[in-house]
């Protein structure tokens, strides 16, 4: 006759430790407008200002916001140096791409870190410089 107990639980060890904790609300919420609030570029702001303003206000309180801040500004930071880049570029016509893909990328980032924000899921931004450690 086969023992029918159920197996012992795991063992707590240094996995435990690893794992991330869910974020609070608040927490979360700011995380969500940092994101979003790199579309300030749709109303003629330049990206880096919405997360900065983020990133300034909440920085010391909220561990997380500190850390995605960061991330959106040195991203928006890198889209806009690019975007200065191709700008001057648009003299030999090789920049309109640029000028024309680097608005839209960051539109798309944003809106995917803002999604995966809601989530409780970190993001990081592709194609970032590391401005800010």
């Amino acid at each position: 006759e086969t023992d029918s107990s159920p197996p012992p639980p795991a063992p707590e060890g240094p996995r435990a430790s690893f794992e991330p904790t869910p974020p609070d609300k608040k927490s979360k919420d700011w995380v969500l407008y940092t994101h979003l609030s790199g579309l300030c570029m749709l109303v003629s702001v330049p990206g880096i200002v919405g997360p900065l303003v983020c990133w300034l206000i909440k920085k010391d309180e909220l561990p997380a916001v500190d850390a995605v801040g960061k991330d959106a500004i040195n991203f928006h930071l890198t889209m806009l140096i690019g975007f200065l880049i191709s700008s001057v570029l648009t003299i030999v016509v090789v920049g309109i791409i640029g000028v024309i893909a680097i608005p839209i990328i960051s539109i798309i980032c944003s809106i995917m870190g803002a999604i995966a924000a809601s989530n409780g899921q970190p993001y990081a931004y592709p194609m970032t410089y590391r401005f800010l450690k």
